[in-house]
């Protein structure tokens, strides 16, 4: 799982850390990514209020569709996905609360896959540009 956080441009937080639990899906191990960078989401956005700045929902973007609709529906999607209801249910509650909203960013953008994929050429060069907002040659 890889989780970077950025304000405005360029990041100030990045992590890739090995799930601590099996998936049975795509969507499952998405959704375990999510809920374990949500904390840190979540006290950022805190702390930013904590020192008087007014603060929007803190955009989360994700590149499977089928766990955001999961997360934002209330609702899972398939039996498949049943048992994950706790980690799940942590998700959907921040964004009903307005904490958070879930974007989707397509796989080719998500800077957080520098972090646990084997990137070249010129996929490794752009999401290195965006994390460390600089054109780097």
């Amino acid at each position: 799982t890889g989780s970077i956080l950025t304000l405005g441009k360029g990041s100030f937080y990045a992590r890739s850390k090995k799930q601590g639990i099996n998936t049975i899906s795509s969507t499952e191990s998405e959704l375990v990514g999510l809920t374990e960078g949500l904390g840190n989401v979540i006290w950022c956005r805190n702390w930013l209020i904590a020192q008087r700045y007014t603060s929007q929902p803190a955009t989360v973007y994700q590149d499977n569709q089928s766990t955001i609709k999961m997360v934002e529906n209330g609702e899972t999607t398939s039996n498949r996905t049943r048992h994950i209801a706790t980690r799940y249910f942590f998700a959907h509650d921040r964004v009903k609360s307005g904490e958070i909203q879930l974007k989707y960013k397509p796989t080719e953008d998500m800077i957080a896959d520098l972090l646990t994929k084997p990137l070249q050429g010129k996929a490794f060069r752009k999401l290195r540009d965006l994390l460390l907002n600089c054109k780097c040659t």
